[in-house]
């Protein structure tokens, strides 16, 4: 059953430092951090990030879910639609992608759905947790030979996360840093490490 809503998250990278220093704060143990994994998927001309949209599909526990990202005035529209292992594994192993609701948004995107390949996958070790009105999330993710270290807020009116963010940046005394999506860093590191992408 697939479902739609909108995502509005602001994001800031972090030191190892600044990250460690969160969990202290807010308390988190490692029992409260929990994994999940993404797989990422474009064309070769990069068709989906022309468009200012991605494609992944997600392992979270022992479920799987594809989710196509499209922007909107104000923050993404996410789709998303859940797969059984056997489709995750058939997209992730020969780029086959299941038929459904992001096919036929894609396809109204102009993108063909054969054209979609795999990239690579990047795991991310996840805290998150109620923060005042919205949800905070701390993320430690490891991809190719590199790790990275990320806050994020999302919420449901802008406005309001956004000062609430602020303040947290500024309670913390962490510099404000131009931060892309995970699936843009994951390219970025791919091309400097093979030249693809």
């Amino acid at each position: 059953m697939m479902s739609q809503h909108i995502e509005i998250e602001f994001k800031n990278m972090l030191t190892k430092a600044e990250y460690e220093k969160f969990l202290i704060k807010f308390n988190i143990n490692e029992k409260q951090i929990f994994s999940q994994e993404n797989h990422y998927f474009e064309t070769i001309d990069f068709a989906l990030k022309e468009k200012g949209s991605a494609l992944r599909i997600r392992k979270k526990h022992d479920s799987y879910e594809m989710t196509l990202k499209q922007p909107l005035p104000i923050g993404l529209l996410e789709t998303n639609q859940p797969l059984r292992e056997d489709d995750a594994a058939l997209a992730t192993d020969h780029s086959k992608l299941p038929n459904g609701i992001i096919q036929r948004l894609l396809e109204e995107m102009d993108i063909p759905f054969e054209k979609i390949k795999y990239i690579g996958s990047l795991v991310t070790r996840r805290a998150e947790f109620e923060y005042k009105k919205g949800l905070l999330v701390l993320d430690h993710s490891i991809y190719l030979t590199k790790q990275d270290y990320e806050l994020e807020y999302e919420v449901e009116n802008y406005q309001e996360g956004q000062q609430v963010f602020q303040e947290l940046l500024t309670q913390f005394k962490i510099t404000e840093r131009k931060t892309e999506n995970k699936i843009s860093r994951f390219y970025n590191e791919k091309h400097k490490q093979t030249n693809l992408f």
